[in-house]
């Protein structure tokens, strides 16, 4: 595992032979917690477009808080990966622009030091590719918000992740909390928004 950098060289990611990739102006990000679902990642991220689902190997998935400091958006702990040799953790790997790296690094709390950038290798059926994804430091483990865990597994379901993980995330335990969450307000409508539109071009065809 090494700190991030961004693209120097074609072959860094191998499924793409795309000028965008070849000239350094994209990269590409593995999410495995909430960026999963497109309207989340988009909110502040509006280049990310998927590029296919993948798996990491040899690593888990758990929640947590840096320091133990409760996440003040999603009130309870928030995913990261561990090492755990023989488990998986099944994500997403979306396409982005470099002019969103800074804004992608500012949703995770990099410069605070809430989570580090890293690059790994992540695997489809037949290719692995070179990512950016994001490990919290110092994590303290912490059961995630119910809301939290349901945008987690409307990501899953929307990129058709592997029915028997969905079914893992699906039984996590949560803290229970009910209170109001501001971001999900904001997903509400980016979710409306993106029906809206699905249902325009329906109706165009």
């Amino acid at each position: 595992m090494e700190k991030w950098r961004p693209p120097a060289t074609p072959s860094t990611y191998s499924m793409d032979n795309s000028t965008d990739h070849q000239n350094g102006s994209t990269f590409l990000y593995f999410a495995y917690g909430s960026n999963l679902l497109k309207e989340r990642l988009q909110l502040k991220n509006p280049s990310a477009s998927i590029y296919c689902v993948a798996k990491l190997k040899d690593y888990k998935l758990v929640f947590g808080n840096h320091k133990g400091l409760a996440s003040q958006r999603w009130h309870g702990g928030v995913a990261t990966i561990e090492h755990c040799p023989g488990d998986d953790v099944w994500g997403v790997v979306w396409r982005m622009n470099m002019s969103d790296l800074e804004s992608l690094d500012r949703q995770e709390n990099v410069k605070v030091g809430t989570y580090t950038p890293v690059e790994m290798n992540v695997f489809t059926s037949d290719q692995d590719l070179s990512c950016r994804t994001y490990i919290m430091n110092s994590c303290i483990y912490a059961p995630p918000s119910p809301q939290y865990l349901q945008v987690i597994v409307m990501g899953a379901e929307q990129n058709g992740l592997p029915e028997d993980y969905q079914d893992k995330l699906r039984s996590i335990e949560t803290n229970k909390y009910e209170g109001p969450l501001p971001v999900m307000e904001e997903l509400e409508k980016a979710l409306k928004k993106s029906k809206e539109r699905t249902e325009v071009i329906q109706s165009d065809d």
